[in-house]
This record gives C-alpha cells, structure tokens and sequence, in this order.
C-alpha cells in the first residue's frame, strides 16, 4: 500500500507565501514523477508543477516566476514553494506521484488534497 500525504496548507493573504509538502510512504521501489495540481470551485483539476526522477521541471504558465517545485528523493518527498500568491491560487492542491511499488507494478498515487485560501 502507497500512501502521499500532503501538508503545508492554509489562509493566506495576497502577495503572501506557502509551502506545500507531500511524503510518500509505504513499499516504493522508486518514484518517476511527481506534480502538483488543484482544483478550484466549478472548475477542473489543473497542473500546477512536475518534476522528474531527474530533476527536470514544468509549470503552469500561470504559475511560472511564482512557485518553485523541488523534490528530496531520500525521503521521497515533494514541495511546492509559492509566492507571490494571487486570489486566483485559492484551490485545493493535489500531490501525483508515479511510483513503482513492485516488479512490474507501478502506481498512480494521489494525496487527498490541502486547501490553499488567498484572501484578504
């Protein structure tokens, strides 16, 4: 069983900072990629970030030049850094990892998501 446990969430008012985490437990063989994404109200679920095994990064054009994904590989962690934060980041954010939890076997595991507000 494989587990991605988000924190970092919360209130915060424009031009203001958070920073996400996500910790992937259980039996995991290595982790591919891993991403945010969100989902605001009446709307779909967006990417916001990824990053590779190798570090390679993408970003929502809306974000670019405000968030900053990074990854700790030894503890199977990623962060999501955001700044300068708009009332239009108020989402729940997601983690996504692809993580490879046997021979052969590879999962698409989701966080159960962390409320962002950005309001004044």
């Amino acid at each position: 069983q494989v587990q991605l446990t988000e924190s970092g969430g919360g209130l915060v008012q424009p031009g203001g900072s958070l920073r996400l985490s996500c910790a992937a437990s259980g039996t995991i063989f290595s982790i591919d990629t891993m991403g945010w994404y969100r989902q605001a109200p009446g709307k779909e679920r967006e990417l916001v970030a990824t990053i590779t095994s190798g570090s390679s990064t993408n970003y929502a054009d809306s974000v670019k030049g405000r968030f900053t994904i990074s990854r700790d590989n030894a503890k199977n962690t990623v962060y999501l850094q955001m700044n300068s934060l708009k009332p239009e980041d108020t989402a729940v954010y997601y983690c996504n990892a692809g993580i490879w939890v046997g021979v052969g076997r590879w999962k698409n595991a989701w966080g159960q998501g962390t409320q962002v507000t950005v309001s004044s």
